[in-house]
C-alpha cells in the first residue's frame, strides 16, 4: 500500500537529511496517504508552524492520479523552488507539478497548485450555480455553460486551513465603490438623475447613522429598502458587473425579525457602509453571516485534506468543522512535540478587569515597566491593543516617552523599535517582520460587540438560541491567540498576557491551553527576561 511506501521513503529521507525534524512527519505522511488511497477526506491539526509540509509533499509525489494542493502564494514559492525539486531529485521521480487557476488538460496526472482565492473562488461559484436550494442559482446559472475551471473528484490538499473562514467570507461578498455610481449612471444615462438622487439619499441615511470607532454601519431596513427602489428601476438593465454581484448577493438578504425567523435556504446576509467621513465618502458590502451553508455544498465534490496549525482545541475540532460545514471526517490533533519551544508567558495578578475604569492606567504603567527592563536589549518589542482608540493612546503616549522607536502600525522596524499595532495588521505582517522579544497583549482578541459586523453575527447567533460566545466569540479569539504568538515562542521571546479575565473568568483555562506549553510568571523578574 502506498502508506507503507510513503512511510520507508520518508524515513529514509529524513536520515538522509541528518538533522532535526518534526517528530509527527512519518504519521501524518500516512494519515494523507491513506486518504488519497480511499478518497476520504481528514481534518489534520499539526500544532506547529512551518514544519510539515514533507508529511503531504512526499505522499503527493508517490501517487499515482493528479493532486490539487491549495497553499498560499508565499508558501507556493518556496516549495515550488527548494522543497519540491529537492524531493524529486531525491527520490527520482517525475511527477509533473505546475501553478495556475485552472486544471491544465484532460490527461494531466501531476500536481496543480492554486491560490486559496482562486480554488475558492471557483468551487463556491460552481457549488451556489449547481444548488436548487439556493437564491443565486438563476442568476450563476450561466456559469454551468462554461467548463469548470477544476474537474469534480480531484483529491485536494488544503494547507492553511486557519484562513478558510475569511478567504470564503470574502468570496461570497461583493461591494460597491463610489466609482461603481459612475459607471451605473453611464449604463442608464436616462436614469442618471434619480440614480443621483437614490444615492443622495443613502448618504444621508447612512451618514445619520452615530460615529464609531470601526468606520462603518449595518444598513436598516428602510436603507435596504431604498436600494430595492434603484433595482426596480433598474430591471431588464444590463449591469455592469460590481452592480451585478452586489444585487446577486442582495437578493439574498434575509428579513431579520424579532421573532428570529428564518426564510428556508437563505443564507443570513448583513449589507454594510464602510464611511470615510472626512471625505464625504462610503462603500457598500454585501456579505453572508456565515459560510457552512455555502462550503457544506462545496466538500462533496472531491476528498480534501484539511491541514492547520491550531483549528480547534478539541481533537474532533467539532466547533471549526461547524464554522466550515465540513461533516465527518477522520480527525487527527496531534500532540505538542515535547522539545517544543516553551512561550514565556508572564501574567500579573491581580491586574485591572478591561472594562474598569483602572484599566487603562494600569496598563500604561506595566508597559513602561516592561520597556524600562528590556531598553538596554536589542530586539523588536510588539504591544497589541485591540481597541482602536486606546491603541492611538498608548501609541501617543510612549511616543512621549521613548520617541521616534515607537511606530503605530508601520512595518518600517528595526531591533529597537516598539510597535504599537492591532490584531489584523500583525496577522497580516507578523511572518515578514522581525520575531518579537517581547509580545505584550493588552486585551484578548476578542470580536467586539461595538463592531457593527460582529454585531450582526452574534444576532444570528441569538436568533437561532446558539451559543455565541462559544460557537462564535471564543473560538475567535483562540484562533488569532494561537498564530500571533506563533513568532515568539519561535524566537523565545516574553508574552506578557495584561488581560485578567484569563484569570477570573471560567474560559480563562481554554486560553491557557491555547498557548501551551509556556512557563509562567506572575511578577516582574529581571532574570525572566534575561535572554532578550
Amino acid at each position: 500500500m502506498i502508506e507503507v511506501e510513503v512511510h520507508q521513503q520518508l524515513r529514509a529521507f529524513l536520515r538522509y537529511q541528518e538533522k532535526p525534524y518534526w517528530p509527527h512527519h512519518l504519521t501524518m505522511a500516512r494519515l494523507v496517504a491513506r486518504a488519497l488511497r480511499l478518497g476520504r477526506s481528514a481534518l489534520i491539526q499539526t500544532g506547529c508552524y512551518g514544519c510539515h509540509q514533507l508529511s503531504y509533499l512526499m505522499p503527493l509525489l508517490m501517487w499515482d492520479g493528479p493532486v490539487i494542493l491549495v497553499v498560499p502564494d508565499p508558501l507556493r514559492q518556496r516549495l515550488e523552488l527548494v522543497d519540491m525539486p529537492q524531493l524529486q531529485q531525491w527520490m527520482q521521480v517525475d511527477k509533473a507539478i505546475q501553478t495556475g487557476d485552472r486544471w491544465p488538460d484532460e490527461d494531466f496526472q501531476g500536481v496543480l497548485m492554486v491560490s486559496p482565492n482562486s480554488w475558492l473562488g471557483e468551487v463556491i461559484a460552481f457549488s451556489e450555480a449547481s444548488s436548487p436550494a439556493s437564491s443565486l442559482a438563476s442568476s450563476l446559472a450561466s456559469l454551468q455553460s462554461r467548463d469548470r475551471r477544476f474537474p469534480i473528484g480531484i483529491p485536494t490538499i488544503i494547507d492553511g486551513a486557519e484562513e478558510l473562514e475569511e478567504l470564503a467570507l470574502k468570496q461570497l461578498s461583493a461591494s460597491i465603490e463610489p466609482a461603481d455610481w459612475n459607471r451605473l449612471a453611464l449604463v442608464r444615462p436616462d436614469l442618471a438623475e434619480i440614480i443621483r438622487d437614490i444615492r443622495v439619499r443613502l448618504t444621508r441615511a447612512i451618514f445619520q447613522h452615530p460615529a464609531n470607532p470601526y468606520e462603518c454601519c449595518v444598513l436598516e431596513k428602510e436603507e435596504r429598502q431604498i436600494l430595492r427602489q434603484l433595482y426596480q428601476l433598474l430591471e431588464g438593465t444590463i449591469l455592469p458587473s460590481s452592480w451585478n454581484r452586489f444585487w446577486q448577493r442582495f437578493e439574498a438578504v434575509e428579513e431579520f425579525s424579532n421573532s428570529g425567523a428564518a426564510i428556508a435556504n437563505i443564507t443570513p446576509t448583513i449589507v454594510s457602509a464602510s464611511i470615510d467621513r472626512s471625505m464625504g465618502q462610503w462603500t457598500l458590502s454585501c456579505g453572508p453571516v456565515e459560510v457552512a451553508s455555502a462550503l457544506a455544498r462545496v466538500w462533496p465534490q472531491q476528498p480534501v485534506v484539511l491541514i492547520g496549525s491550531a483549528l480547534d482545541l478539541e481533537p474532533k475540532a467539532s466547533i471549526y468543522r461547524q464554522q466550515v460545514g465540513l461533516g465527518d471526517v477522520t480527525c487527527v490533533k496531534f500532540s505538542p512535540d515535547p522539545d517544543r519551544k516553551l512561550i514565556r508567558l508572564y501574567q500579573p495578578d491581580r491586574f485591572p478587569m478591561p472594562n474598569t475604569p483602572q484599566f487603562q492606567e494600569a496598563l500604561i504603567q506595566e508597559l513602561r515597566s516592561l520597556l524600562c527592563i528590556g531598553a538596554s536589549r536589542d530586539g523588536l518589542t510588539t504591544i497589541l491593543v485591540g481597541d482602536m482608540p486606546l491603541r492611538t493612546r498608548v501609541g501617543s503616549l510612549l511616543a512621549a516617552e521613548f520617541g521616534s522607536r515607537v511606530r503605530v502600525e508601520k512595518i518600517e522596524v528595526d531591533e529597537k523599535s516598539i510597535l504599537v499595532a492591532g490584531w489584523e495588521f500583525w496577522r497580516q505582517n507578523s511572518q515578514i517582520l522581525p520575531p518579537p522579544k517581547l509580545l505584550a497583549i493588552a486585551t484578548l482578541p476578542l470580536p467586539s460587540l461595538e463592531d457593527p459586523i460582529v454585531a450582526g453575527r452574534v444576532r444570528y447567533y441569538k436568533q437561532r438560541r446558539l451559543d455565541w460566545f462559544r460557537l462564535y466569540l471564543l473560538p475567535t479569539a483562540l484562533s488569532t491567540l494561537q498564530r500571533a504568538t506563533a513568532t515568539a515562542r519561535h524566537s523565545l521571546g516574553v508574552v506578557a498576557l495584561l488581560d485578567s479575565r484569563v484569570i477570573n473568568r471560567t474560559y480563562g483555562q481554554q486560553v491557557l491551553a491555547a498557548l501551551s506549553p509556556y512557563s509562567r510568571i506572575d511578577y516582574l523578574d529581571v532574570t525572566y527576561f534575561a535572554d532578550w
